[in-house]
């Protein structure tokens, strides 16, 4: 900021027929902040589960994962509405949505900080970690994940993959036949957000 009054009073002098405010503005928009928005969403990102009972495994995905990253904070949010899960069989959908008791618990949801360095003006991948917490079924646990974060022409894409454990979240297993599905889910999302 005492640059930019400097640049301003040294700019005066030579061009006094320049209203000082409309200089102001102009050099508002002429000097970025941080050469890079701050905040980036959506509203279509993809999230999968990976779920498994003996000689047997299944895929759940979504593509209506809405999410938020704010690099000014480095807060990261992203949450889904389970109800959009599927699994490519319409009984086992049911089943899920049972399990998760979903119309009491509608949404699953990742809230945290950006824990690791992250360039925006670098356009290769960057490993990062984030530290917060993910909801579901009414429980909220602390979860760090590791990912990656890639400046692109849209905006920024992520990935991350993180595996949680059903009986954490009060989550009673289903049962398929004679065999319960295992307790732990492999969990990963991947989008690419636009500037907010």
């Amino acid at each position: 900021m005492i640059l930019l009054c400097l640049h301003n009073k040294l700019f005066m002098k030579t061009n006094s027929h320049i209203p000082f405010g409309l200089l102001t503005v102009l050099l508002a928009f002429s000097i970025p902040m941080s050469g890079t928005a701050q905040s980036y969403m959506t509203k279509s990102g993809h999230v999968e589960f990976d779920s498994s009972v003996p000689l047997h495994s299944f895929t759940g995905i979504s593509d209506h994962l809405v999410g938020k990253i704010t690099l000014r904070d480095s807060i990261v949010d992203f949450y889904v509405d389970v109800h959009t899960l599927e699994t490519g069989i319409g009984k086992r959908d049911n089943d899920m949505l049972r399990t998760l008791e979903a119309d009491k618990y509608p949404f699953a949801e990742f809230y945290g900080k950006i824990i690791s360095d992250f360039r925006p003006l670098n356009n290769q991948p960057q490993n990062v970690t984030v530290k917060g917490k993910f909801a579901v079924h009414g429980v909220s646990k602390k979860t760090t994940i590791t990912g990656t974060l890639q400046k692109v022409r849209k905006g920024i894409h992520v990935e991350a993959s993180w595996t949680l454990n059903m009986k954490d979240y009060n989550i009673e297993p289903p049962g398929i036949l004679f065999y319960r599905v295992s307790e732990e889910i492999d969990v990963s999302i991947s989008a690419t957000l636009s500037p907010n």
